[in-house]
């Protein structure tokens, strides 16, 4: 069973969807019993970093995450899901991230070569970095839909795969029993349900 976290930010009829497309039992709830009974956890995200992380620290899902992280459950987070998984986020301030993966997430802005348009938004290759079970059913240069304006930095030893968007941008990352995906999987094709296939099995 798959606990897909419902905390008022993300994607979770599209993210559900794609689980049952691959006859994958999973649930949707934000009460930390019912998450607790499945054998692995989705942290989904859309939006502001900041609204985030308080709507999961109200429903004290943040210590929750932290303690089913340190159990050793499968824990995955996509797109604004991934950036609250590193310690600190600068998106219009600077807000505390769970702390599960070092790095920090910051503004694509600025740090992109002149002319290419923020949030980069669209369908991107990936480079994958080193072997991983995350992403064994997905071959090298597959491409994944992103929609972001902010990207995790400073955590090189934890990047599994990257995309290239004038500069390389941290697109899977994985440190032992947590991952994340910058881009949505979701709302990727057939390459997106493999990763989803993949994360079931770790």
């Amino acid at each position: 069973m798959i606990g897909i976290v419902d905390y008022g930010v993300g994607n979770l009829y599209s993210l559900g969807s794609s689980l049952s497309a691959l006859s994958l039992e999973h649930t949707v709830s934000g009460d930390c019993d019912v998450l607790s009974a499945c054998d692995r956890i989705i942290l989904p995200g859309v939006g502001a970093f900041a609204d985030a992380s308080k709507k999961l620290n109200e429903a004290g899902l943040d210590k929750f995450l932290l303690q089913q992280a340190a159990d050793g459950k499968p824990l995955m987070g996509i797109c604004l899901g991934m950036q609250l998984l590193f310690d600190v986020s600068y998106e219009f301030g600077t807000y505390k991230g769970l702390g599960l993966i070092s790095g920090s997430v910051c503004p694509l802005l600025g740090d992109l070569p002149g002319g290419l348009k923020v949030p980069h938004m669209g369908w991107n290759s990936l480079n994958i970095m080193r072997d991983d079970s995350l992403l064994k059913y997905v071959k090298q240069g597959e491409y994944m839909y992103f929609v972001h304006s902010f990207y995790a930095k400073d955590c090189d030893a934890d990047v599994i795969a990257t995309t290239h968007y004038g500069i390389p941008v941290t697109a899977v990352v994985r440190r032992g029993n947590v991952m994340g995906a910058q881009f949505h999987p979701e709302k990727s094709g057939a390459a997106g349900l493999a990763i989803l296939k993949a994360f079931s099995e770790i």
